[in-house]
């Protein structure tokens, strides 16, 4: 699994800049997605996918060990949804051929 220093070192050496400036871009660009998010705003990434905002009402759960009845609040979640060119890629064998 790729760290957040893995992805700093291969986009300073994809698009030729130091590490301090590829690790400013990333956060800047986690900044705005977070930022999107925090706004209840859709955010779009062409080519990747898209990141937006789900409402969970409030709902009755149960502890699984004690069977007690508790109530679970409401909440917002983050959700993500690959974008068409990723799917294809992740769906395509590494020989070019769709699985």
């Amino acid at each position: 699994m790729a760290g957040k220093s893995d992805v700093i070192t291969a986009i300073a050496e994809q698009a030729g800049i130091s590490k301090k400036e590829a690790a400013a871009a990333f956060d800047a660009f986690v900044g705005y997605i977070s930022d999107s998010c925090q706004r209840e705003e859709r955010c779009s990434i062409p080519g990747l996918g898209s990141f937006s905002v789900s409402h969970r009402e409030a709902r009755e759960g149960r502890n699984p060990q004690t069977r007690e009845k508790i109530m679970i609040p409401a909440s917002k979640n983050v959700r993500f949804k690959a974008g068409k060119d990723l799917r294809d890629l992740v769906n395509t064998r590494k020989g070019g051929k769709k699985k």
